[in-house]
């Protein structure tokens, strides 16, 4: 048996492209990871089922069964692997079949190394965390319902379609529900990795699930001028900060 690096994890790496597979496998053991490859869709799922691993870097466009249909399957097997994708997808609804399929991240090519990295420590903390507490699969606020299992989310009973960054940023208000939470705790929560861009990202991100969410007049989602946000729940007191 191989021994594991100092992070304590093994990373199996599915790419079909060699030079990205042997580019990424060899960043993720420098780093101090124990690493495995797999060129197919077929070989993932072997190597998977294995159980020797702790976190899945899974590409989408592979030559016989693409990534989202891997995961399906790994899921539908009851693997709880993690998943992180490696896609040149970018719409909406290609990364919510992906996460509905049961991905825990994504990251879209071209990408970076160092942000490939940052997601995977983020989603390795966590599959620690979730291993350490149990956290309820539905999350209900009012007539809000956000189904973390299955990646979807509901309100008046209407299905609301979100992108994964908008389901990240609602499902870490509801879990903070009246509670004030700063730009620079969203950004480091519903980002999860050294988010280096424009807190005004936040704003955008509010906004756009105000308009998802029918929240126009901002009574769901309360600014709460000088520190952040707040998701109010229908029975607080308005007159809370």
């Amino acid at each position: 048996m191989e021994e594991r690096g100092p992070h304590g994890a093994s990373i199996l790496v599915v790419e079909d492209e060699e030079p990205i597979r042997e580019l990424v496998a060899t960043a993720l053991r420098f780093t101090g990871f124990t690493v495995g490859t797999a060129a197919s869709g077929a070989e993932a799922l072997a190597e998977a089922r294995r159980g020797a691993h702790d976190l899945v870097v899974l590409d989408v466009n592979l030559p016989d069964l693409d990534g989202f249909a891997v995961c399906r399957k790994l899921r539908a097997g009851g693997d709880r692997v993690p998943v992180v994708f490696l896609t040149a997808r970018d719409d909406p609804d290609d990364l919510r079949a992906g996460f509905t399929g049961g991905g825990d991240d994504y990251v879209t090519k071209p990408f970076s190394l160092e942000e490939l990295l940052l997601r995977i420590q983020a989603v390795l903390r966590r599959s620690r965390a979730r291993g350490q507490e149990s956290e309820p699969s539905r999350l209900v606020c009012g007539d809000l319902v956000l189904d973390e299992d299955a990646c979807q989310v509901w309100r008046g009973g209407a299905e609301v379609a979100l992108s994964p960054t908008e389901f990240r940023l609602l499902r870490y208000l509801m879990l903070n529900r009246d509670r004030v939470v700063s730009k620079a705790q969203i950004l480091d929560h519903v980002w999860d990795y050294a988010f280096a861009g424009d807190p005004a990202a936040v704003e955008t991100y509010v906004s756009y699930l105000r308009r998802k969410l029918d929240d126009r007049d901002a009574r769901l989602i309360r600014t709460v001028r000088g520190f952040g946000y707040a998701l109010r729940t229908p029975d607080a007191d308005p007159r809370r900060p």
